[in-house]
């Protein structure tokens, strides 16, 4: 990977079924990809939500897990802290970076011990200031999502990072619903997070298919989260909003390719360009000229190919006579314009 080039995280999340092989498979399966990093998730049912019955405890926001307690969506979601070191072992082998998105202090305590290289703060944890004030004291590298953030949240969260003494932080923009629809990516507050904030910016999408990666490329995103999953036949909580592996790398070929096309601003041409410029129009005689006729409209024109002088100086030969026959498609050049006036 290039050094600016978009930084591409497969989110394992609860795609691994329960089975760690399956785990192992889906961090290979995320190398095949072109995939930059595989991100877990470190936490468990009980650091996350409580074990409880009441109203308060049983999701109810419009959601796909609508009806269901937190505390038991998390006992399936969540990633087996015994696994985790084996998992990134798994990935360093592979050459991918593996990091991970703690939920409370013992988790990040946990990810230190690993030598975990980079903290994702989720969405709905942008308000838990101790969390993010615990992690970026780390002096790692901050991604934190904005799922849920109004102004205030975001602001908040990074002055939390920086007064820490953390100042490599990246926002991204996100819409907590899964799947998300495309028409609330709103990706053009990525460009107002760096302007605001003075940070980097990037994306967590949860919208199927791969146009918004693509289009939030286009718009300065440093970084691209998508969840990603090796077949949806494994089913779980973020199946349906997650890539599986074609589609995961169409999205990294996509996104490499609006890359190339975004470029960098210089006038000046590629070896294409300046072959091109044969196409470009230049003056040339229309029709045969004897010596000391005037040159008109009609027997010098601007037509290509691009070879005589530019079309700009058209109006210094009209009116003026030749000294020399001149033949139909001669090139107009400098020597052309030895010529006599009225």
């Amino acid at each position: 990977m290039k050094k600016d080039s978009v930084f591409i995280i497969a989110e394992l999340s609860a795609n691994h079924g329960g089975d760690i092989e399956i785990a192992k498979k889906t961090i290979r399966a995320a190398k095949r990809t072109g995939a930059d990093a595989i991100k877990l998730q470190t936490y468990t049912p009980g650091t996350i939500t409580l074990d409880s019955d009441k109203e308060d405890f049983i999701i109810n926001s419009g959601s796909i897990w609508d009806g269901r307690k937190y505390y038991e969506l998390y006992q399936e979601a969540y990633t087996p802290w015994e696994w985790q070191e084996e998992l990134f072992q798994v990935a360093k082998e592979e050459g991918l970076i593996c990091f991970s998105s703690p939920f409370d202090k013992t988790a990040v305590d946990f990810l230190e011990k690993l030598e975990n290289p980079i903290y994702k703060i989720a969405s709905f944890e942008i308000t838990d200031i101790p969390l993010i004030e615990y992690a970026a004291s780390k002096g790692k590298p901050m991604i934190i999502s904005t799922g849920i953030a109004e102004f205030e949240d975001i602001q908040l969260a990074v002055e939390t990072c920086r007064k820490a003494g953390n100042e490599d932080i990246t926002i991204l923009k996100c819409t907590s619903s899964y799947p998300a629809p495309i028409e609330e990516a709103n990706l053009v507050m990525m460009q107002r997070f760096a302007k605001d904030f003075g940070v980097k910016v990037g994306l967590s999408d949860h919208t199927l298919g791969t146009t918004v990666p693509v289009v939030a490329t286009a718009l300065g995103a440093k970084v691209i989260e998508k969840h990603f999953i090796l077949d949806k036949s494994i089913g779980g909580p973020d199946a349906s909003f997650s890539l599986d592996e074609q589609e995961f790398t169409n999205m990294v070929t996509a996104v490499r390719k609006a890359e190339q096309a975004m470029g960098q601003e210089t006038y000046e041409l590629t070896e294409k360009q300046k072959a091109g410029k044969a196409f470009a129009r230049s003056l040339y005689v229309a029709e045969d000229i004897k010596k000391g006729e005037e040159f008109t409209e009609k027997n010098v024109r601007s037509v290509r190919p691009g070879f005589g002088m530019h079309p700009k100086y058209l109006k210094d030969f009209l009116g003026k006579k030749t000294v020399s026959n001149l033949e139909k498609g001669e090139r107009i050049s400098p020597n052309t314009m030895n010529f006599k006036d009225k």
